[in-house]
């Protein structure tokens, strides 16, 4: 058992001899039921810039092509097929059903409402960074949920993203042409896909802290 549990934490933390993604890939699908699959890779000739034909792509490698994102799956001899054949290929989850939301801010910005997070008591969940933004998992939510909860705010900072129903997000430890995921709050190691809080105690405690900090949060 120990050496399952210690296995399992350096994938997550993704500490591995050799590539982890394949290994990462099933504890996310198999073992946590999140619908995952393989990103499309980073330009080898240049990292900032995508294989993707969109020469203008904002998110380099760090989103879904061939296969598209309905392909998405929790069955684990696809998911071994897909990275056994793309070893590299960084680990996309498609957010919403039974995969959680998220959502993110600029880096900056997140790591000072974190600290403030911390300071005031909020219980957070896993927390994906990535070297612009950094991403806060939630439970899966609606459109017409998330409409009314912004609707009712006075304010909310334009640089907040939502990766909702129909969304994406790229998983720890996929390499991006932004440079590496990582979880900046990883979960615990086990069986059990981690808890995540509601998108309302997130949404509403990181206005606050970025409110209450003087975060401007520019748009990136």
């Amino acid at each position: 058992m120990r050496e399952i549990l210690g296995r399992r934490r350096r994938l997550l933390f993704g500490r591995n001899d050799g590539r982890p993604e394949l290994e990462a890939a099933l504890t996310f699908a198999a073992g946590w039921r999140w619908p995952v699959l393989p990103g499309v890779a980073p330009d080898p000739r240049g990292r900032s810039r995508c294989t993707c034909p969109d020469p203008e792509c904002t998110v380099p490698g760090a989103h879904p092509f061939d296969p598209g994102l309905l392909a998405a799956t929790t069955d684990e001899r696809m998911v071994r097929w897909w990275w056994t054949n793309r070893p590299g290929a960084p680990i996309v989850l498609a957010t919403g059903g039974t995969a959680p939301c998220a959502v993110s801010l600029p880096a900056a910005a997140a790591a000072r409402a974190l600290d403030a997070l911390d300071r005031a008591g909020m219980r957070l969940g896993p927390v994906i960074a990535s070297p612009t933004r950094w991403s806060l998992l939630v439970k899966p939510y609606s459109m017409e949920q998330l409409g009314e909860l912004l609707y009712a705010k006075d304010f909310v900072p334009g640089s907040l993203r939502f990766h909702g129903e129909g969304g994406y997000l790229a998983l720890p430890p996929s390499e991006t042409g932004q440079g590496a995921v990582r979880w900046e709050r990883a979960p615990l190691p086990g069986s059990a896909a981690p808890w995540v809080p509601d998108v309302e105690a997130v949404v509403d405690a990181v206005v606050d802290a970025l409110t209450r900090t003087g975060v401007s949060a520019p748009e990136l």
